[in-house]
C-alpha cells in the first residue's frame, strides 16, 4: 500500500451524532480508506487513503449513498457568526422547553382526557389521514427506507415502526402525532447541534478575509490566506491583524483575546511579534508576515478544535457501543410486549417511548460544549478523552524553568561591602554590564533602569567567556563576575547563604577591593502558590517539581511551594518519572513550556503546555495548551474537566433513568401510543438543557 495521504472533506446535511456515525461507516467501507473522522461539529471529514484505491469522486458517492453531500470545492459550507448572546440563547432555550412541555400537556389533556383525538379518528376518513401522515413524515420515512436499504437501524427507525403499528390499527391520529414529535425531536436535536458548533463557528469567524500588502509602493488587498512568509501587511485602526508576523514600525494597542483568552490589551511596536486574528486599536502598524493562512497560530487553534471531536473520550465509546445494542434490545422488549399483552397499542408505545438519538447526544453534546467554550478563552483541548482523562488526574508534574517561573533572571539580594551605597554599587556594575548580552547582565541592567539609574561609559570594556567582565568606569577598573573571576569573594557568609537559597551571585570588584555581592534568581510566578493549592482541592494528590536546575535552586523553590523536586534532570530522565507514576496506577498531568518538555508533555496521560501561543512544538506536544502564561488557567481546566466529566454523567444516568421509566409504563399498557411519542422528546430537551450550561461556564 502505498503512503496514506489525509484528506478534509466537508459534508453537508448533518445535523446529529448519528448522522455523522452513518458518514463515517459510509466511508470507512470504502477500499483504500485506512480511517475516517467525521467531526459533527466542524462539518467535515478527515479521512486517511490509498490514492491508488479511492479517489473524491468514490468518496463523495459514498456520502451521498448515506444521505448527504460534500459540496463542490467552489462552495465551502457557509461560516457564519451566530448573533446571539447569552441572554438570548437562555431565553430560546427556555422557550424551547416551555413549547415541547406544553404540547405535551396539549396532548394529554385535549388529545386523551377530552377524547378530540378519538372524534378526529372517527369523523376523518382514514384515507385523508393517512395522506397527512405520509406528507408530514416523508422526511423522516425517507431516511429510515435508505438507513433500512443499507441495513442500518436509525432512531427513527422504531418511531416508524411505531407508526406503521398505529396505522394498522387504525389510528392515523396517533400516528399524526408521532410524525409531529418526530419532527420537533429532529428540531431539539438540530439545535443542540447548533449550539455546541455555535463555539466554533464563532471561533472561525474571527478570522480576517482579507490582508493589505504592501507592493511596488502600491497597498493590494488580497485574500489573506495567499500572504507570503516576507511580505509587509498594513495594519490601521480597528482592523484585525490577518497574519502572524513581526511589527517592522508603527504603534498601536492590541487586543490578543482570540489568541491568549486574556481581555487586557498588549502595547505592539517594533520588534513585537504579533497574531493573526489579534485586534490593533488606537494605532497602525506596518508587520512582516511569518505566517497566513491555516499556519498562522489562530489557524492552528481553529484546526486543533475542530479535530477536537476526533479523539472521543472513552465515556463517549461507551455510548456509542449502547446504542448500537439499544435498539435491538428495545425491538426484544416490544416483541415480548405483544406476546404477553396481544396489545398492538402498548407495543407500538414501546416503540414510540425508546429514542436512542438522547443516549448518542449525551457525551458529544457536552464535549463540543467545553471544547468551544474554552477555546474562546485561551484553553485548547484536543479531544474529549483529555477532558475525561483529566478529570481522574491525581499526579502533577511541572517543570521550572519558564513555566513555575518567569524564564529570566531578576537580581533580588544586593549586599554593599566596605561602606559603598546601594544605589552606587548597582550603578557601577550597571555601567560595566552595559554592553554584555549574558542574561544575568541584562538583570543588572534591568534593575537599574527600574530604579532610573544613569549608567556611566565603559572603557576597555572586555568579557571574560563564563566569568564576567572587566572595564574602566570613571578612571576605575571594575569587575563583575562570578567566583571563578574572584575566587576570594566565595568565602563570604552572606554569599555561603544566599547560595544555600538556590541563587546565582555576582561580585562586585572596584581597583582591587570587594566592594558588593549581587543575588540573581528566576522568580516564581505570583499566581503559583495559589493554583497549586486550587489543583489540590480538585483532587491533585501529589504535586512535583521536575527541573534541570541545579538542586539548590530547586530546593529553595519546593520548600517554598511545599512539593517534592529533582534537579539536574534531562527531558528523557522526565519521562522515566512520568512512567514511573504510570507504573503505579496514577494518572499524571504533566505541565511545561512545550520546547524541552516536549517528549514528558507527550508520555503523560494530560501533557498541558503553558504559554503556547505561537510555539509550535507546545501545539503539537501537549495535549491541552494554555495560550497565555496564567497558572491560574490550571486549576480551571482542571475544574472544566470535572465539571463536564459530571455534566456528561448526568445526561447518561438521567436518559437511563427515563427511557427505563417509559418503557415499563409503557410495556404494562399505562402509557398509550400517543403520549409515548410526545414523551420521546422530552429527554432531548434535557440534555441540551444541562449540556448548555458548560457554555456558560465562569
Amino acid at each position: 500500500m502505498a503512503s496514506p495521504r489525509t484528506l478534509e472533506v466537508p459534508i453537508a446535511g448533518m445535523d446529529c451524532a448519528e448522522c455523522a456515525a452513518h458518514v463515517r461507516q459510509a466511508i470507512e467501507k470504502l477500499p483504500g480508506v485506512a480511517k475516517a473522522d467525521v467531526l459533527l461539529g466542524a462539518e467535515k471529514a478527515i479521512i486517511e487513503i490509498d490514492e491508488q484505491q479511492v479517489d473524491m469522486d468514490s468518496i463523495r458517492a459514498a456520502v451521498a449513498e448515506a444521505g448527504y453531500s460534500v459540496p463542490a470545492a467552489d462552495s465551502p459550507l457557509p461560516v457564519r457568526a451566530s448573533s446571539d448572546s447569552a441572554q438570548a440563547f437562555n431565553r430560546r432555550l427556555t422557550l424551547l422547553l416551555l413549547g415541547v412541555f406544553v404540547g405535551v400537556l396539549g396532548v394529554v389533556v385535549v388529545g386523551e382526557w377530552m377524547g378530540v383525538f378519538a372524534f378526529l379518528n372517527e369523523q376523518i376518513p382514514f384515507y385523508v389521514g393517512l395522506v397527512i401522515v405520509l406528507a408530514g413524515g416523508y422526511p423522516v420515512l425517507r431516511n429510515v427506507i435508505r438507513a433500512t436499504l443499507r441495513r442500518q437501524v436509525v432512531s427513527h427507525t422504531l418511531m416508524t415502526v411505531g407508526m406503521l403499528a398505529a396505522l394498522a390499527v387504525g389510528e392515523w391520529v396517533t400516528a399524526a402525532i408521532v410524525v409531529l414529535f418526530m419532527r420537533v425531536g429532529d428540531y431539539v436535536e438540530n439545535f443542540t447541534t447548533e449550539s455546541a458548533r455555535r463555539a466554533v463557528k464563532e471561533l472561525t469567524a474571527l478570522a480576517p478575509q482579507t490582508a493589505r500588502i504592501e507592493e511596488l509602493g502600491l497597498e493590494l488587498e488580497i485574500p489573506a490566506s495567499q500572504v507570503a512568509p516576507g511580505q509587509v501587511v498594513i495594519v490601521r485602526p480597528g482592523e484585525k491583524i490577518p497574519v502572524d508576523g513581526e511589527v517592522l514600525s508603527g504603534h498601536a494597542t492590541i487586543d490578543q483575546a482570540a489568541i491568549t483568552g486574556e481581555s487586557m490589551p498588549v502595547e505592539a511596536a517594533a520588534g513585537t511579534k504579533v497574531f493573526a486574528a489579534s485586534l490593533a486599536r488606537l494605532g497602525s502598524l506596518r508587520i512582516r508576515t511569518e505566517r497566513s493562512g491555516a499556519d498562522t497560530t489562530f489557524g492552528r487553534v481553529i484546526k486543533m478544535v475542530e479535530e477536537a471531536e476526533a479523539n472521543r473520550a472513552d465515556v463517549q465509546r461507551f455510548a456509542d457501543r449502547f446504542s448500537a445494542w439499544y435498539l435491538p434490545i428495545v425491538a426484544g422488549i416490544a416483541a415480548l410486549t405483544f406476546i404477553f399483552s396481544r396489545n398492538p397499542l402498548s407495543t407500538a408505545a414501546v416503540l414510540l417511548v425508546a429514542c436512542s438519538c438522547s443516549i448518542a447526544l449525551a457525551t458529544p453534546v457536552a464535549m463540543l460544549a467545553s471544547i468551544g467554550a474554552s477555546a474562546k478563552r485561551g484553553l485548547l483541548i484536543k479531544g474529549g478523552k483529555y477532558l475525561e482523562t483529566l478529570a481522574r488526574a491525581d499526579v502533577l508534574l511541572v517543570d521550572k524553568t519558564g513555566t513555575l517561573t518567569l524564564g529570566q533572571p531578576q537580581v533580588t539580594d544586593i549586599i554593599p561591602l566596605d561602606g559603598i551605597s546601594r544605589a552606587e554599587a548597582l550603578r557601577l556594575a550597571a555601567s560595566a554590564e552595559r554592553y554584555s548580552e549574558h542574561p544575568l547582565a541584562e538583570a543588572v541592567r534591568a534593575l537599574a533602569r527600574a530604579e532610573e539609574i544613569n549608567l556611566a561609559e565603559p572603557l576597555d570594556f572586555r568579557a571574560i567567556p563564563g566569568q564576567g567582565v572587566e572595564a574602566s568606569i570613571e578612571g576605575r577598573k571594575v569587575l563583575v563576575g562570578n567566583s571563578r573571576l574572584l575566587p576570594a569573594a566565595s568565602g563570604l557568609a552572606q554569599a555561603r547563604e544566599l547560595e544555600a537559597q538556590g541563587k546565582t551571585l555576582l561580585f562586585l570588584q572596584i581597583d582591587g577591593d570587594l566592594r558588593a555581592v549581587f543575588a540573581a534568581a528566576d522568580i516564581l510566578r505570583a499566581e503559583v502558590p495559589e493554583a497549586l493549592k486550587a489543583a489540590r482541592t480538585l483532587g491533585i494528590r501529589h504535586v512535583e517539581l521536575l527541573t534541570g536546575d541545579n538542586p539548590a535552586a530547586a530546593a529553595a523553590l519546593a520548600e517554598k511551594l511545599g512539593v517534592s523536586f529533582r534537579a539536574g534532570l534531562l527531558p528523557e530522565d522526565k519521562i522515566t518519572i512520568v512512567r514511573e507514576y504510570q507504573a503505579k496506577g496514577h494518572v499524571v498531568v504533566m505541565v511545561g513550556d512545550g520546547v524541552n518538555d516536549a517528549p514528558a508533555l507527550a508520555q503523560a496521560d494530560v501533557g498541558i503546555a503553558m504559554g503556547a501561543a505561537g510555539t509550535d512544538v507546545a501545539i503539537e506536544a501537549a495535549h491541552i495548551a494554555l495560550m497565555r502564561e496564567d497558572w491560574t488557567l490550571v486549576p480551571e481546566i482542571l475544574k472544566i474537566s470535572r465539571r463536564t466529566m459530571q455534566v456528561v454523567k448526568m445526561n447518561l444516568g438521567l436518559t437511563g433513568l427515563y427511557n427505563l421509566a417509559g418503557l415499563t409504563l409503557a410495556a404494562l399498557g399505562f402509557l398509550p401510543p400517543v403520549l409515548a411519542a410526545a414523551a420521546q422528546s422530552i429527554p432531548d430537551i434535557g440534555i441540551m438543557g444541562n449540556s448548555a450550561r458548560l457554555l456558560r461556564q465562569k
